[in-house]
């Protein structure tokens, strides 16, 4: 086996546009004449597929839902996508590249289309905090392997 060197090697972002978004505002306008008292929920993931020739698409899902005494005031969902040319890495690192370098690179505009989008819809800013998708990477690699434990 050839080793690959580092000029061999490559990540490079194609294009990084919105795949989908929505927004909900299913109390309003009845929500807007309370005191703003939210509890916010935010998940975040990321799915990966392969377009083929190096190339593959990561697209990174938010959803944010504030709820104000059990009643939903509104939900925001973001599906932003990336595409990437991930050339000379082994199958370890680019699933790592893809995981992590990718999601990073993506959330600056979904953290941007989500706080456009509650604003719009007439609510105080959001401004989505820092995500660890490191931290996350590595809860889906341990579930997999305690996945596949259980299963032997």
């Amino acid at each position: 086996m050839t080793e690959q060197t580092d000029s061999e090697r490559q990540l490079v972002i194609q294009r990084i546009y919105t795949k989908d978004l929505s927004f909900e505002s299913p109390n309003s306008p009845a929500i807007f004449l309370n005191e703003w008292k939210p509890a916010i929920d935010v998940d975040i993931r990321s799915a990966i597929s392969s377009l083929g020739e190096d190339h593959y698409e990561v697209v990174l899902t938010v959803t944010v839902e504030a709820k104000h005494e059990n009643r939903t005031a509104f939900v925001a969902e973001v599906h932003q996508g990336g595409i990437f040319l991930v050339k000379g890495f082994s199958d370890e690192e680019m699933n790592s590249l893809l995981s992590i370098g990718a999601p990073n690179s993506l959330f600056p505009y979904a953290r941007e289309v989500v706080s456009d989008l509650v604003t719009r819809g007439s609510f105080p800013q959001f401004v989505l905090q820092p995500a660890n998708f490191e931290a996350m990477y590595a809860q889906q690699l341990a579930a997999k392997q305690q996945q596949a434990g259980e299963t032997h």
